[in-house]
């Protein structure tokens, strides 16, 4: 059976069978080509590669936000939102893990309240509600340093994180890493998941709200479950977190790109991971 998998991005990505074949990280750096575009200038690329990001993704982008207004980023890897400024206030070292993560993390013991945003056309459907308070219910259920509370309203500014939804028609969303100890506060959910299962919700909320306490893509190396290979990223910086693997894990949330039936839960080593870091 073909099986579609979709990008966590601004761009449906449709693609035949995914190998699960195991991608080591190479432990010889890679140095990865950086081009110059009117978009995307070549200092921003570099940025990008020095992180430990895949250089190869990167756009310029114009990030809704829930009151309408939009705020400029680079989308990395498709679906990770970060300013230059944010970038340089990080460090090539600040990067770690696998499950992969960032220094940037939320500050312990935390209760994190989210608010599910019900305004406009930037309110989440009753699916997407429902998705997002099995997201909570999951990442309570481990036994984590934060524990999350959500509510739903539009009085969004007192809350941590902003879950809603861009009437853009893809399928995805978007979200960005912590700073200064509290996570990212703007995730977005994107209309076309209402042609998905309440499950398929919940993988992509599960994911974003992932990057918005500090988890990277486990495949950032080479986004194998996008189909893709040999678009090695540079390794340095990349460490391994004690009991999760080395190589392409299939069952992870936080893989670049999800298929179009997913359970909506952690995979064992996502578990592992979190609980490890918080």
């Amino acid at each position: 059976m073909i099986k579609r998998m979709l990008c966590l991005s601004l761009i449906t990505v449709t693609i035949g069978l995914v190998s699960c074949e195991k991608e080591q990280v190479s432990e010889q750096p890679v140095v990865e080509a950086v081009q110059d575009t009117p978009e995307v200038p070549t200092q921003i690329r570099k940025k990008v590669s020095n992180l430990n990001f895949n250089s190869k993704h990167v756009e310029k982008s114009n990030m809704l936000l829930p009151d309408g207004t939009f705020t400029d980023t680079y989308l990395i890897e498709g679906d990770i939102a970060m300013t230059e400024d944010q970038m340089n206030t990080m460090s090539s070292k600040s990067i770690t893990d696998k499950q992969y993560r960032t220094y940037n993390l939320v500050s312990t013991p935390r209760t994190v309240n989210v608010i599910g945003y019900t305004g406009g056309s930037q309110a989440l459907t009753t699916k997407q509600k429902t998705a997002l308070q099995w997201t909570i219910d999951n990442y309570n259920a481990l036994n984590l340093g934060i524990t999350f509370t959500v509510t739903f309203g539009t009085n969004y500014t007192p809350y941590d994180i902003v879950v809603y939804q861009n009437p853009n028609g893809q399928a995805g969303g978007v979200a960005g890493f912590p700073s200064s100890g509290n996570p990212y506060k703007y995730v977005q959910i994107f209309s076309g998941m209402e042609a998905y299962s309440t499950n398929t919700n919940e993988h992509v909320i599960t994911h974003e709200i992932g990057h918005a306490v500090g988890l990277r893509h486990t495949d950032w190396f080479s986004r194998q479950s996008c189909g893709q290979s040999g678009e090695s990223a540079d390794p340095d910086g990349a460490v391994h977190i004690p009991g999760t693997p080395t190589g392409f894990d299939s069952t992870s949330v936080m893989l670049a790109c999800f298929g179009a039936n997913e359970d909506g839960e952690f995979g064992p080593n996502d578990e592992v991971a979190l609980e490890y870091l918080y």
